[in-house]
C-alpha cells in the first residue's frame, strides 16, 4: 500500500545545464510529475520549472525511486530526447538492493506486463495479454539476507523493474507496493545513470548521481 505523500524537502541538486537540457537528481519520496488533488502538487517538475522556467518533462521515475532525471530547456530539445525514450536509444542504469541472495552474476528477465486492474497501480507479469519487457541485471554483491544488483531495463514499462525482480522471487527491499513487509525507510532503488544524445550537438552524454543506500 502506498504510504502518505510527505514528500522531501531538499534543495534541487543539478548534475548539468546547458541552453538545452538539464539533468537533476531526483530524491526519493518526490513525485515526478503532480498527482491528482492539491496534496499532490508538490513534485520535481514544478520544483525544476522555479528554478527554470522553460524546462519541459521528457521522462519520469517512479514517486520511490531516486536518481538522474532530465529535463529538455526548449521545445526542440522536448522532441529529440523524447524521442530517445520512445525508441530506448536512451540508456538507463540502476542500482537496487534486493530480498535474498541471488543465484548467478549476470542474467535477463523477459516477462510482458500490464497493469493489475483491480489492484491498481500495481503492475503484474501476463503472457496473454502483457506488453513485451526485458530487464538485464548483474549481481554487484550477494549475501543470505540481500543482494545488490544493477539494472538496465531495455523497455521502459510502468513498475518494470520492481515486478521483474519480485517475479524472480527477489522483491526490492522497502518496495511499498511489492515488498510491504520489508521495513526499510526507503524503496531500495536509484536510477544511477543515463546516457543520452545532445539535441542540438547529437554527442552522446552521460549524467551520473552515486545510490544515496
Amino acid at each position: 500500500m502506498q504510504t502518505p505523500y510527505d514528500p522531501p524537502m531538499t534543495p534541487l541538486e543539478v548534475l548539468h545545464e546547458d541552453h538545452e537540457i538539464l539533468a537533476v537528481m531526483k530524491p526519493d519520496g518526490l513525485l515526478s510529475v503532480p498527482g491528482k488533488g492539491d496534496h499532490l502538487a508538490d513534485c520535481l517538475l514544478s520544483r525544476v520549472q522555479a528554478a527554470f522556467p522553460t524546462a519541459l518533462l521528457v521522462h519520469r521515475l517512479d514517486r520511490d525511486t531516486s536518481g538522474v532525471m532530465v529535463f529538455a530547456l526548449s521545445p526542440h530539445a522536448q522532441r529529440f530526447l523524447s524521442a530517445q525514450f520512445e525508441e530506448r536509444r536512451a540508456r538507463k542504469t540502476y542500482v537496487a538492493r534486493v530480498a535474498g541472495r541471488m543465484a548467478g552474476k549476470t542474467g535477463e528477465v523477459d516477462l510482458p506486463l500490464i497493469v493489475d486492474w483491480p489492484n491498481r497501480p500495481r503492475q503484474m507479469v501476463c503472457h496473454e495479454t502483457g506488453r513485451p519487457s526485458l530487464t538485464e541485471y548483474r549481481v554487484m554483491k550477494a549475501g543470505e539476507a540481500e543482494s545488490r544488483v544493477r539494472l538496465w531495463p531495455r523497455t521502459g514499462r510502468t513498475h518494470q523493474l520492481r515486478v521483474h525482480m519480485l517475479a524472480l522471487g527477489h522483491p526490492i527491499l522497502g518496495d511499498p507496493l511489492y515488498a510491504p513487509d520489508t521495513a526499510f525507510s526507503r524503496m531500495m532503488l536509484h536510477a544511477e545513470e543515463l546516457r543520452v544524445n545532445h539535441p542540438e550537438s547529437g554527442r552522446g552524454m552521460a549524467f551520473r548521481a552515486k545510490a544515496p543506500f
